[in-house]
C-alpha cells in the first residue's frame, strides 16, 4: 500500500489554499448578509416552536420572519451589479 506522505507533493501541486476567504467571497458574504441574518431569525422562531404548540405571538414572530426573508432576498435580488460584474443564472 502508497502512503498518502508519497502522493502529497501532486495532490497539492498547484493553487495553494491557505483556507482564508478571498475578498470576493468575503464581499459576496457581505452583500448577502442581510438575508442569511434573516434566515437566522427565521430559524429562531420556528425552532421555538417545535416542542410545543405555538401561540398567536409565534404566528406573528414567525409571520414577522418570514416577511423579512422574503424583503431581505427582494432587495438582494435587486440590487445593481457593481461594473463590470456578471450576474450568472439570468436568461439573457
Amino acid at each position: 500500500m502508497k502512503s498518502i506522505a508519497a502522493l502529497h507533493a501532486a495532490v497539492t501541486a498547484g493553487d495553494p489554499f491557505d483556507g482564508e476567504p478571498s475578498d470576493a467571497e468575503l464581499d459576496a458574504i457581505e452583500t448577502e448578509l442581510p438575508a442569511i441574518l434573516a434566515d437566522v431569525a427565521l430559524l429562531d422562531a420556528q425552532i421555538m416552536t417545535i416542542d410545543r404548540t405555538p401561540s398567536e405571538l409565534d404566528h406573528q414572530r414567525i409571520r414577522r420572519a418570514r416577511r423579512r426573508v422574503l424583503a431581505a432576498c427582494r432587495d438582494l435580488a435587486n440590487r445593481t451589479p457593481a461594473s463590470g460584474a456578471t450576474v450568472s443564472g439570468g436568461a439573457a
